[in-house]
């Protein structure tokens, strides 16, 4: 049974010098952050083309999830995805009653939403603020509805500029359990589903992801003939420290006119 990743940079990193044609590779340190930008430009591929950038750091069960180092570092790479202007929803898929899956929902918590000020009195511009909104679809056996129908419901009636979706994600590396971020424009599918990828083609407008390694494909590891799924015992701590590290990232991405701590005092 093949070993599953979501992983782009993991799925031609073993095979150093067999990288196909079509696969770019850019590595960027930042003291003890590692930037991995994996472009791909034609279709065929392990991979779907477009952008996919691997965020390498010491595990989030053990940094200081307030470090401006660590939120600075994703803030830039978040921004790079996304257009300059316009208002963006962020999306946080996943269960949040299941511990590694509830990244997503946790992240949405935490969100500074600012569409819902009104703008006739220009309190937004005074302000400097991005309109923001936030959505937690929740999961198709509670609602009978697909995370892609509900996401693709609420763009249609508050049109942003672009949609930023925050999932758990799956790797084959140990390396990146828990200690890594991966932001790309491909899309995602939720529960593992193609047939439910939620994209730029499905809700019209520019549509990002991105998320921490939760789980593992192991049975390679244990040499294993069924899958193995595992998780860390720090599982815990890695979702609640993780998700407070995106959310502020992604709202000093956002909202660049505050600091760290203003976002931090306005989101606790």
């Amino acid at each position: 049974m093949a070993i599953y990743t979501d992983i782009a940079a993991e799925v031609w990193a073993e095979r150093k010098g067999t990288v196909p044609p079509g696969v770019r590779f850019e590595t960027k340190y930042v003291a003890d952050v590692t930037i991995t930008r994996v472009h791909i430009t034609r279709d065929g591929l392990a991979r779907r083309r477009g952008r996919y950038s691997t965020i390498d750091m010491p595990s989030f069960a053990y940094i200081d999830d307030r470090n401006e180092h660590y939120i600075g570092a994703l803030a830039h790479e978040i921004k790079n995805y996304l257009p300059p202007k316009g208002d963006i929803l962020v999306v946080g898929l996943g269960n949040d009653h299941i511990t590694a899956d509830a990244l997503g929902p946790a992240v949405c918590g935490r969100i500074l939403v600012t569409r819902h000020i009104p703008i006739e009195r220009d309190e937004r511009d005074i302000l400097h603020l991005r309109g923001v909104s936030a959505l937690c679809p929740g999961i198709e056996g509670k609602t009978g509805l697909s995370a892609g129908e509900t996401v693709k419901s609420v763009v249609g009636a508050v049109r942003p500029a672009a949609v930023l979706c925050i999932d758990s994600l799956f790797t084959s590396s140990p390396e990146h359990l828990g200690c890594t971020v991966q932001i790309t424009d491909t899309g995602l599918c939720p529960g593992g589903e193609e047939r439910k990828r939620i994209d730029t083609e499905l809700l019209g407008v520019p549509t990002v992801c991105m998320g921490v390694p939760t789980v593992m494909d192991a049975g390679d590891l244990c040499n294993s003939r069924h899958r193995l799924v595992v998780t860390p015992k720090e599982i815990d701590y890695i979702v609640s420290r993780a998700a407070n590290v995106l959310s502020l990232a992604i709202n000093k991405a956002l909202q660049q006119e505050l600091s760290v701590g203003e976002l931090n005092f306005l989101t606790s």
